[in-house]
């Protein structure tokens, strides 16, 4: 029989408590209050997830923390008086009270985690009115309050204040609202029913009466007709273009559509800026973009918002004071006057914190209208030289390539290296690999992220002028490092160098292999299986790397879009480059190599699937020739662009897994099947790591062995579609870039950089809208301003939608003279016939076709008409190579197995491009001379 074990709580832990619960409450909701307006500022730019979990953290338990003292606060005073024994301090609990609205007031810092958040507006209005009920509550509880009860009440107004801005935030930030906020005021049009009647009353009376049409004014024509700004523009100018632009695309958010003018002004612009300009741009249009959905920035930036907070803040101001005098009079005692001090200061604090913010924001920047005026131009001084400091700061880094025979090669990038006070962003793109994802391999970055310590240290010595010192002090070390390696060659360096191997043979290696062993076989399997319910979080922090921004990739991405937007002059041109995910770089007619064999893994899979398969492939081309440029030797020039574009294609490549794995909202539009597919893909890859006795870290080991593996028949003839893999699909790929490389010289890494660079894109404008905004609160590489300026400028592309009216009637006028001429049907249900035209007039003919050239560029995006025009060119005698392409071409497709409409369109069009490059090489220059 088990004897009965009392549980009981000291009475001093209760006394501690009773006496501290609702003073400990208090003082926890302000620390979080001081933690949240310091500290949330930097989530959208830090890059450690530990610190946003602490915001997270924070944010939550501020609303409950407060919530929970206000409850305590309650029940405290009705306890007193039900025993009729009010204490002395009861009514400082009643004025603690409305500094607790204050709190769930929140900092302007912050007022959404999510953007899911802001929906739940209508429970926070609900919360305010339960809250403002219970001080209310607390506050006649204390009645009669005869010393404090000045101070509640202005307290009270602006606790109530404060909640109602963060409320109001909320609302407006709402996808509804923001939606309805960028709507124009409806417009009915002329007055069709008086105009009507006038009509009529005038024809009964038999006056002369017409209708003549008017044009309407442009009511869309503003300043914005002036051209963009040539040239460099300066700090308060990248504020301005950003505040107008962000007027102009935030309806991207809600998914609404702008005007022509709006595109074109916005691509003009574009097109005329260096691309660290546009960087600038856009990060600052991003932060205006965060502070709307995020912060109170909204509310705060308007004249009933400089009202209420002055109101506000006077309110707290004039508390502090009345309650200085009224605690010397009344001769309050105890450690609650320190806590009410406590609290007074704090929210002074909180509210002058705010304010220096408020000044120093962008949206203040950009309210400078005209920063060249004498009065404006003091302010505008100061607000420069303070945007100066969050201007990128580029770090200059220097990476070594082998070259056997000669010097290191040494290619020097520029990293970012903003100041994490200063900068907008995290200056990092996340990064995830499959193949050391599977060998259970440490992370690894191409580049380190420069310190602060280390940027400040090199600028300090770059001003002062002592370069030249440090390199001599660094020549002399290396003199002495030689000398002591020298030294060591000695009879007695020999021997104590025998005796470390000795120990480290038969001592720390064998311990060092016991516990890998360990950690592999014990430690790792028993962690996993504890941390399955949240795998994909643990996987995020032990494998997704952080790979700084470069100067480089950035420039690179920024030329591709901006050549590719100067193409975009018809609707189906701008779907087609909207639309390309890798085809548009494959079929450039500017290329001298043939990349046909490469289409088949973009046009003819999945968006996951071309995904996995060019990430897998650009994994095993980096490693084979990271390898391979140790041994061979080359041109330095050449070397070094190999490098660059290596580097992009492999930041971008692990940049789009990351998104595919661990952000599947923002690829869900895209995504099908991608994380099946990827699974089954480890899945297989873990299993021939295991089979080839694969340890961690052997990535370079690993490429190789799959690359070895035999693919002449291909993986899915042998195991079936089972299983999704596409790991032996990828080595296939891999393998045909090396030999195009190897047998027609094609520049490998610069087709591959541009493919991912069209991967992104496409991934950009096909995502949601709402899942941008929503990782906004943290910008990430990726999930940074790249992809949203790629966004826009493929939206922009895709909302092109002006009529081909005047190429409809060029194509109609050239089938009626193409009419006249003698031809044969060129018709066949499952094969292709090339009819030859028999006929002299060549001259006519060729004027013919030198119209077709003309129009043929921008034919060539439209299916329809330029399958006719290429037609009737390959008709004619003298044509015959041209003629057996375009037969063979057409064959070979009727011997394709059917595929989604989708599929086929693209592969249509991708041919059409081939068809034209033939053309414009063999015709043209033979038969017209050009």
């Amino acid at each position: 029989m088990f004897r009965y074990i009392p549980l009981t709580i000291p009475l001093g832990i209760k006394k501690l408590w009773d006496e501290w619960n609702i003073r400990g409450a208090i003082l926890f909701s302000l620390w979080l209050q001081v933690v949240l307006i310091l500290v949330a500022p930097i989530r959208k730019s830090t890059r450690k997830k530990m610190v946003i979990l602490l915001i997270w953290f924070a944010y939550l338990l501020a609303d409950a923390a407060a919530n929970f003292a206000v409850g305590l606060i309650s029940n405290s005073q009705r306890n007193q008086s039900n025993t009729h024994e009010p204490q002395e301090n009861s009514d400082l609990l009643a004025f603690w009270a409305p500094f607790l609205l204050l709190h769930l007031g929140g900092p302007d810092t912050i007022t959404a985690f999510a953007l899911e958040d802001n929906q739940l507006w209508l429970r926070h209005l609900l919360g305010l009115g339960f809250q403002a009920s219970a001080v209310l509550y607390v506050f006649f509880q204390s009645l009669p309050n005869k010393k404090l009860w000045i101070p509640t009440i202005l307290m009270f107004t602006a606790g109530i204040i404060k909640y109602v801005e963060r409320t109001r935030a909320l609302y407006l930030a709402s996808l509804d609202k923001f939606r309805d906020s960028m709507l124009k005021p409806a417009d009915p049009g002329p007055n069709y029913a008086k105009l009507m009647e006038e009509y009529a009353s005038k024809r009964e009376a038999k006056l002369p009466t017409r209708m003549n049409m008017t044009p309407e004014p442009d009511k869309e024509v503003k300043a914005s007709d002036v051209p963009p700004k040539e040239g460099d523009l300066n700090h308060l100018e990248v504020v301005h273009y950003a505040y107008k632009y962000f007027q102009t695309f935030k309806g991207l958010v809600v998914d609404l559509i702008f005007s022509f003018r709006e595109r074109d002004e916005s691509r003009d612009f574009f097109i005329r800026r260096t691309p660290e300009d546009a960087l600038r741009v856009i990060e600052v249009e991003l932060n205006f973009l965060y502070g709307t959905l995020y912060t109170k920035v909204e509310v705060v930036h308007s004249i009933p918002g400089y009202i209420f907070r002055f109101l506000a803040f006077g309110s707290v101001l004039a508390t502090l004071g009345i309650f200085y005098f009224q605690e010397k009079r009344d001769e309050f005692h105890g450690i609650e006057i320190g806590i009410t001090y406590t609290l007074l200061l704090g929210a002074i604090a909180l509210d002058v914190i705010a304010f220096l913010m408020l000044i120093f924001s962008d949206r203040t920047f950009a309210s400078i209208k005209d920063p060249d005026r004498p009065r404006c131009w003091p302010v505008a001084a100061v607000f420069s030289s303070f945007l100066a400091l969050k201007k990128p700061w580029w770090h200059p880094c220097k990476c070594e390539i082998e070259n056997p025979g000669s010097p290191k090669i040494l290619v020097k990038h520029h990293l970012l290296a903003t100041p994490l006070a200063f900068r907008r962003w995290s200056g990092s793109v996340s990064a995830h690999n499959l193949i050391r994802y599977c060998l259970e391999s440490s992370p690894t970055t191409i580049h380190k992220f420069p310190s602060l310590c280390e940027v400040m240290f090199k600028k300090i010595v770059r001003l002062l002028g002592i370069n030249e010192v440090t390199k001599k002090f660094g020549n002399y070390m290396t003199t002495i490092k030689g000398n002591i390696s020298l030294s060591e060659e000695s009879e007695v360096g020999k021997f104590f160098n025998s005796i470390l191997g000795y120990i480290k043979k038969k001592v720390s290696d064998p311990v060092f292999r016991f516990i890998t062993m360990f950690n592999r076989k014990v430690s790792y399997p028993v962690f996993r299986l504890i941390t399955m319910p949240i795998e994909d979080f643990v996987d995020e922090i032990l494998y997704v790397s952080r790979e700084p921004f470069t100067k480089d990739l950035w420039e690179f991405i920024f030329e591709e879009l901006r050549n590719k937007s100067e193409f975009a002059d018809t609707p189906e041109t701008a779907k087609r480059i909207s639309s390309a995910r890798g085809d548009w770089v494959l079929t450039d007619t500017d290329s001298e190599h043939d990349r046909s064999t490469l289409l088949k893994y973009v046009s003819d899979v999945q968006y996951d699937e071309s995904l996995l398969l060019w990430h897998i492939a650009t994994d095993l081309c980096y490693n084979y020739d990271v390898k391979k440029t140790k041994h061979v030797s080359t041109d330095a020039e050449k070397k070094a662009k190999d490098l660059s574009h290596r580097q992009f294609s492999k930041i971008l490549s692990d940049y789009m897994l990351y998104l595919l794995v661990f952000q599947p909202t923002m690829m869900s539009a895209v995504a099908g099947i991608g994380k099946i597919r990827f699974r089954d893909t480890c899945a297989e890859a873990k299993r021939f790591f295991q089979r080839r006795g694969l340890e961690p870290n052997q990535d370079d080991k690993a490429c190789n062995e799959i690359l070895s593996v035999n693919t002449d028949v291909g993986p899915e003839t042998v195991k079936g579609d089972r299983s999704k893999s596409v790991l032996f699909d990828a080595s296939m790929l891999a393998k045909e870039l090396n030999r195009l490389e190897a047998e027609k010289g094609l520049d490998k890494w610069k087709c591959l950089s541009r493919v991912w660079v069209e991967l992104v894109s496409f991934a950009a404008s096909h995502c949601r809208a709402s899942t941008h905004a929503q990782q906004v609160r943290c910008i990430r590489g990726s999930d940074n301003a790249k992809d949203l300026e790629i966004e826009r400028l493929k939206k922009e592309l895709g909302c092109v939608s002006k009529q081909l009216a005047d190429l409809d009637h060029e194509c109609a006028e050239l089938k009626k003279e193409r009419n006249k001429e003698d031809q044969l049907t060129f018709a066949g249900s499952n094969e292709v016939k090339v009819a030859n035209f028999h006929g002299s007039r060549i001259a006519n003919l060729t004027l013919l076709i030198r119209k077709v050239l003309i129009l043929l560029d921008r034919l060539v995006s439209n299916p329809v008409h330029s399958a006719n025009v290429l037609r009737l060119l390959t008709k004619q005698q003298g044509y015959g190579q041209f003629n057996v392409d375009v037969a063979n071409r057409l064959s070979r497709k009727e011997r394709k197995p059917r595929q989604a409409d989708s599929i086929t369109k693209q592969m249509r069009e991708s041919e059409i491009v081939d068809l034209r490059r033939i053309f414009k090489r063999r015709v043209s220059s033979t038969y017209l001379g050009e």
